[in-house]
């Protein structure tokens, strides 16, 4: 339950997950657009691999692992163990623009935690205390955890939200039809629940990953002629 409302968890976890929560993160193709201008991704079984691997290999083992971390930290009201777990997910950033995602993702949430009245997130905005370790996943912890979200639940809808924005990007840039992304969202959110069961069993010393050709990707971004995205 959140809120001490039965069902009131629920809506505030499909409000985290939206695609219109306003943080920007539709802003934001994480090198894909890069991979698709390069002639890496032509086709739908392309993205799909692509995604699958990033899946895989990076928020697995990164994004969600970390983000369990973060919820039982918020939990026990450790803010130590809240900017040391955050301040990993950010150096685990291979590129100028994958970290400068995530702190703007961070910020953006943060302001927003404070304009819906939530006080633990002002000290991660832009310029306060915690700032120069501020990511999203700090920030989407701290709303699951006050709302009282299982911390399962709150990784399956993160790695939903990731994936919807990386199968919305692909539909824009390589092309595809809606009716293409979203069997391909239908195929990818198949493997959620074993990626969160295998992120919330690993130890500490099992997070991380790298995929260079997803970094470089981004680095490449960097310099590419023509952007829709920032990332």
């Amino acid at each position: 339950m959140g809120d001490g409302q039965p069902g009131l968890a629920l809506q505030r976890l499909l409000q985290l997950a939206s695609p219109s929560l306003p943080v920007g993160a539709f802003a934001y193709s994480e090198g894909l657009e890069t991979a698709v201008a390069d002639g890496q991704i032509t086709h739908v079984d392309a993205v799909a691999d692509w995604l699958r691997g990033a899946f895989t290999y990076s928020v697995v083992p990164g994004d969600l692992a970390i983000t369990q971390r973060l919820h039982t930290a918020w939990r026990a009201a450790s803010i130590d163990d809240v900017t040391t777990w955050s301040a990993r997910l950010l150096a685990m950033r291979e590129t100028a623009e994958r970290r400068a995602q995530e702190r703007h993702l961070g910020h953006a949430l943060a302001n927003l935690l404070c304009a819906m009245d939530m006080t633990e997130a002002a000290d991660w905005r832009l310029g306060r205390a915690h700032a120069p370790a501020v990511t999203f996943a700090a920030l989407w912890a701290l709303a699951a955890t006050r709302w009282q979200i299982a911390v399962t639940d709150s990784l399956s809808a993160m790695a939903w939200a990731w994936l919807e924005n990386q199968v919305l990007a692909a539909v824009k840039l390589v092309p595809l039809g809606q009716t293409a992304g979203q069997r391909l969202l239908f195929e990818l959110a198949g493997d959620i629940p074993a990626g969160v069961a295998r992120a919330t069993a690993l130890s500490d010393d099992q997070l991380g990953g790298s995929l260079p050709g997803l970094a470089m990707a981004s680095a490449g971004h960097e310099t590419l002629y023509s952007r829709l995205y920032r990332s």
